[in-house]
């Protein structure tokens, strides 16, 4: 699936949860649903995306995402889980 859709629905998912969950449970909820909703394919490809840097996600879809791959690499028996993608590019274009 295209990354850019992919990128759209988090942050549309992101939207309806910032107004529906508690402070601080938003981005619990988002990974929630990404986890029970999404292929394991797109969930595989958003949080590659998310390490890449993450361009495009909103602040809720970023932290949503990012405990998706936390989560992924303490279940795949990763040493040190990757919580936070490298910022000092993210949404900057190349050049």
């Amino acid at each position: 699936m295209n990354v850019d859709h992919m990128v759209k629905m988090a942050n549309e998912i992101g939207a309806f949860f910032a107004s529906e969950s508690p402070p601080g449970q938003a981005p619990k909820d988002v990974a929630n649903h990404l986890k029970r909703f999404w292929d394991p394919r797109m969930r595989r490809e958003i949080v590659a995306h998310y390490r890449l840097g993450g361009a495009g996600l909103s602040d809720l879809a970023l932290s949503a995402v990012g405990l998706l791959a936390t989560e992924g690499s303490a279940a795949a028996g990763g040493s040190a889980p990757q919580s936070a993608p490298p910022s000092a590019d993210r949404g900057k274009p190349a050049g």
